[in-house]
């Protein structure tokens, strides 16, 4: 083949499988909303089974739950028979993946799931299956043709039924109120951990801070911006709340104001009002943004009291590569 036509090829699976999403979203109905609700509201696990490649994406529609907040594992249905139904117990919704909805390794389990009162929720593309049957709620995910030009590998339809497992997993993430702050708790690892990091677990506390009082002389400033290598220093009044703050470019800037009289100025003459701050309970990325909007290399946290908490710099960001 020449280049020109593997590429149209590559063109025409992806065409056809992005019909086949787009179609399934046609066919979503109020069994998918019924789905949700049935998943809200069990108190246990989600198990999810499929053989071959259903398997597959059984997989990742359980792995998908899960970090969404739904607990969620995968049994292999071939497994299950010899054993692996002992991991089930009644309380358990099970979801069953099977384009034909004739799959032997799955049939064989519908009437042990009936007998153990189990509630079956099925993705399929044939409707008059006997899983769909044996199935409390069925979802279809019916395609006009696999990607393969044979229609024998399954390509568009393994895509629609991992949609479908999307749709369940984020739909349900929704209806739980599932946000960032849950999201972080099962995500302390990789690059979405480092995304998730909160401001407290980053700023600079307690003698690391950088501050002065306003009546502070410059050269007091000069020391203690020298000591705590910031680039800054808090300013707070005589309850030690924060006023305002001192950067670098403050001190190049009043340098060229007040000349030789700059060494006489207190902290209050040289310092910027209402400085930006962020709650500690932030996320580092709503910092990190922060500073690039606006210019500057550092946050102060403040409390109820507007008493400073700590301080978060550019260089901590950094240090966390996650960007």
């Amino acid at each position: 083949m020449t280049r020109e036509e593997i590429i149209r090829i590559g063109k025409k699976v992806l065409s056809i499988e992005a019909d086949a999403v787009q179609t399934l979203s046609s066919q979503l109905d109020e069994n998918f909303a019924s789905a949700i609700e049935l998943l809200y509201n069990t108190k246990s696990r989600v198990i999810v089974t499929g053989m071959g490649k259903s398997g597959l994406v059984g997989r990742k529609i359980a792995a998908t739950l899960s970090s969404c907040g739904t607990p969620a594992m995968f049994i292999h249905p071939a497994e299950a028979g010899h054993g692996d139904l002992g991991m089930i117990v009644k309380e358990d919704i099970l979801i069953a993946i099977s384009y034909s909805g004739e799959t032997r390794e799955i049939v064989d389990l519908l009437d042990f799931f009936k007998r153990a009162g189990l509630k079956l929720i099925s993705i399929t593309g044939n409707k008059k299956s006997k899983l769909a049957r044996y199935s409390d709620i069925v979802l279809e995910a019916r395609v006009e043709k696999e990607a393969e030009p044979n229609g024998l590998v399954p390509t568009a339809s393994s895509t629609a039924a991992l949609a479908m497992g999307d749709a369940l997993a984020i739909a349900l993430m929704k209806q739980k109120g599932f946000g960032e702050s849950d999201f972080a708790i099962v995500h302390p690892k990789g690059q979405v951990g480092k995304k998730l990091l909160k401001i407290n677990q980053l700023m600079r506390k307690g003698k690391q801070i950088a501050s002065v009082s306003i009546s502070t002389s410059m050269r007091g400033v000069l020391e203690e911006m020298s000591q705590k290598k910031l680039g800054m220093t808090c300013v707070v009044d005589g309850e030690g709340k924060l006023v305002g703050i001192i950067t670098d470019g403050d001190l190049r800037r009043k340098i060229q104001e007040y000349g030789k009289k700059f060494i006489e100025k207190k902290a209050q003459d040289c310092m910027t009002s209402n400085p930006k701050t962020i709650k500690k309970e932030e996320l580092a990325t709503t910092a990190l943004n922060i500073m690039e909007e606006n210019k500057i290399t550092s946050l102060v946290i403040k409390d109820g009291q507007g008493k400073i908490e700590g301080i978060i710099h550019l260089h901590d960001l950094w240090r966390t590569e996650m960007f």
